[in-house]
């Protein structure tokens, strides 16, 4: 009998196999499931070599625009070494970087080119009677407005902000509306941030000029000693440093979109 029993469980098996395939624990079935309808490790779309927690840009994103960064020299002739660009927050300049910004922007050869130029004007439209006119007067002209410049430097750029702790460079703002910037750029003379990037009032600016225009009394002659004329000298000084750090926000917009060129 037990023969008889084997022999036809065999054929039985052998005539319904698929019936058979579908008898197995239901450990064994769930496994087997999950084996078969396991998906494949998800793949890098669009050949993207994307990182864990990073997103993968799409087609149509655009990253944003970057603004233009401020050069060492405008126009390959002007320094800009007190220009900041940007976006970008740098340390505190030591006292000796200062004073490296402060000599380059006093020895610079443009500075030489600049004096020539405001001297010439000064002579030509006798300014300081009292200094002559022609090749002498140009001579007493050029050295007095080299002497002028250097001061201020040194004043504005390196001592004094060693000592009240400020930040004389020139930080770009590179966005906004036209006035917004405007604004902000010609009032820095007014408010520069100190060592900790608070804005504070810039008592370099308005104190080193006028430190500069008093010293300039001992070579000035004495018709250009009165108040009136020391502060038109100061105004004037104030107002150039103005214009200046407003040129320097705009002139990356101007050689890129205006000159078609890189900064």
């Amino acid at each position: 009998m037990r023969l008889l029993a084997v022999t036809l469980s065999c054929a039985i098996v052998s005539l319904f196999p698929s019936s058979f395939a579908h008898a197995q624990t239901p450990d064994v079935a769930v496994e087997t499931a999950a084996a078969v309808n396991l998906p494949d490790a998800p793949a890098p779309q669009n050949g993207s070599d994307s990182q864990p927690g990073q997103s993968a840009q799409a087609p149509g994103d655009k990253k944003p625009a970057t603004p233009p960064q401020q050069p060492k020299r405008i126009l390959g002739i002007m320094p800009n070494y007190r220009a900041v660009s940007a976006g970008a927050i740098p340390p505190p300049p030591t006292p000796r970087q200062a004073f490296k910004i402060a000599t380059q922007n006093s020895f610079d050869y443009s500075s030489f080119v600049f004096v020539g130029l405001t001297s010439m004007i000064a002579e030509g439209e006798d300014d300081h009677k009292q200094l002559g006119k022609g090749v002498p007067g140009f001579g007493r002209y050029y050295w007095r407005g080299f002497v002028d410049k250097a001061d201020g430097n040194y004043w504005v750029i390196f001592a004094l902000p060693t000592v009240f702790h400020e930040d004389e460079r020139y930080y770009a703002k590179g966005s906004g509306s036209v006035w917004h910037r405007a604004l902000y750029s010609s009032t820095r003379v007014l408010i520069t941030p100190d060592y900790q990037g608070h804005n504070t009032i810039n008592g370099a600016e308005l104190l080193g000029r006028g430190i500069a225009q008093g010293i300039s009394t001992t070579y000035y002659p004495s018709a250009d000693r009165t108040a009136g004329a020391l502060a038109a000298k100061y105004g004037y000084a104030i107002m150039r440093d103005a214009a200046t750090n407003t040129f320097r926000e705009f002139w990356p917009d101007i050689a890129v979109h205006v000159l078609h060129r890189h900064p």
